[in-house]
């Protein structure tokens, strides 16, 4: 593993995987959701989309032409805390990987005819959100949890700030938070680190240094969102404060989410899926961010077993952070390890690894400090993390038939009984 920093300030880490002939690279900006201005949500993630609508140098088919043309694959994505365009191609193909991805990130040029196609394009796939109740749900427990506030809004935006994005807002919020030291090229698999460092050099080296704004600090907030529709399933989603990425027991706060429903051995899904057939699955995460986290518990449910299936899940997490065992703890960190390892054995699992860690700590763990880290985690800990994680801050979402469904007030309750 190398890494190294360009003079004005952008990062480029490489990991060479011995025995591969592609590699899977990109570029990452710590630049998303969370960094928006009140009249700016959803710019992000419209940026990223008109990425790939021509360059100065290049239109949108010859985009996905030159990088099909070497069998490769060009794709992006939008968080909370950065936006990413990454590619995966043949260890030959490497420098025109780098060229293509450092155009469009560099060198958009904003067509008015793209832009209203692509606003097209995104207004359906806010459409396509709303009338998925497991996607939206989400983006509504959210919002319940960090209200009146950039990081608790939707990736997607409101339709009527979406319509009206044009050039002059993109290249506005390009101006603001595209700065060099906010930008990591990560590459992994077969390369040539001296080959890439090159590379970066030439496309990314010229890029003048400027400050960027820091991101708002994230506030848990809470309280209840409920909306009755007539579906076929009554959608329940919780969410309990937990730490961030760079707090001393987020490992401890994954191991705890894992035992507690994280696969078919865990509590919920055994107590409430398998014993009593209230759901037909029901899953735990914990989730991180730079300066905040959460417990997320979501499952679909009947309408006449909605109000069981809360409670009982209150009665799940209020026993694991009771009485976890060390063999449940023991099976949660063996999960956790074997998705790590064998995740990591896909070159573009590591390359994201590489861009997260570096944006996170501004270096590259070992894999084997964060399986030790894992492994440092016993029933006494994770159990000592969900105590605290039943004192924070708590919001629920509620979407279809939910009418009998407990309040927030009812669940709080059902915990400290």
């Amino acid at each position: 593993m190398e890494i190294h920093t360009l003079a004005n300030g952008v990062r480029v880490v490489c990991e060479v995987m011995p025995g591969l002939q592609s590699a899977a690279l990109g570029v990452w900006v710590e630049a998303g959701g969370r960094h928006e201005g009140d009249r700016e949500t959803g710019i992000a993630h419209f940026l990223e989309h008109m990425a790939f609508k021509g360059t100065e140098r290049r239109s949108a088919r010859q985009i996905a032409e030159e990088i099909e043309e070497v069998g490769g694959y060009l794709n992006a994505y939008t968080s909370k805390e950065m936006t990413a365009y990454y590619a995966r191609v043949l260890s030959a193909d490497v420098p025109l990987a780098i060229d293509l991805i450092g155009d469009i990130v560099l060198n958009p040029v904003f067509a008015p005819e793209e832009i209203a196609i692509e606003r097209g394009v995104i207004l359906q796939e806010i459409g396509m959100v709303r009338d998925t109740p497991d996607d939206v749900i989400f983006d509504w427990l959210h919002e319940t949890s960090y209200p009146d506030q950039p990081f608790g809004r939707s990736i997607l935006g409101p339709v009527e700030l979406v319509q009206g994005y044009g050039e002059a807002d993109l290249r506005r919020f390009i101006r603001a938070h595209y700065a060099p030291d906010r930008m990591i090229l990560a590459a992994a698999g077969g390369i040539d680190p001296d080959e890439v460092l090159r590379l970066a050099e030439r496309v990314f080296g010229q890029l003048p240094a400027r400050p960027a704004p820091a991101a708002s600090a994230a506030r848990f907030g809470g309280g209840e969102r409920r909306e009755l529709r007539d579906l076929e399933q009554a959608h329940f989603a919780l969410s309990l404060e937990g730490p961030g990425y760079r707090e001393d027991d987020f490992h401890a706060a994954q191991v705890f989410a894992t035992a507690l429903g994280g696969g078919m051995s865990s509590r919920l899904f055994q107590e409430i899926r398998e014993r009593r057939g209230l759901c037909y699955s029901i899953q735990a995460q914990a989730t991180a961010y730079a300066d905040t986290g959460a417990l997320t518990i979501y499952a679909g449910t009947g309408e006449d077993q909605i109000a069981t299936l809360s409670m009982v899940t209150m009665d799940e997490l209020r026993r694991a952070a009771e009485d976890l065992s060390e063999a449940e703890t023991a099976r949660a960190r063996a999960q956790m390890k074997a998705g790590l390892l064998m995740g990591l054995e896909s070159p573009a699992a590591r390359c994201e690894r590489l861009a997260r860690m570096l944006a996170i700590w501004n270096r590259v763990p070992e894999v084997a400090e964060t399986v030790a880290r894992i492994e440092a985690v016993d029933a006494r800990a994770a159990r000592a993390h969900a105590e605290r994680l039943l004192t924070r801050g708590r919001a629920l979402a509620l979407y279809g038939p939910v009418a009998g469904a407990p309040d927030l007030a009812a669940l709080g309750a059902r915990l400290a009984a």
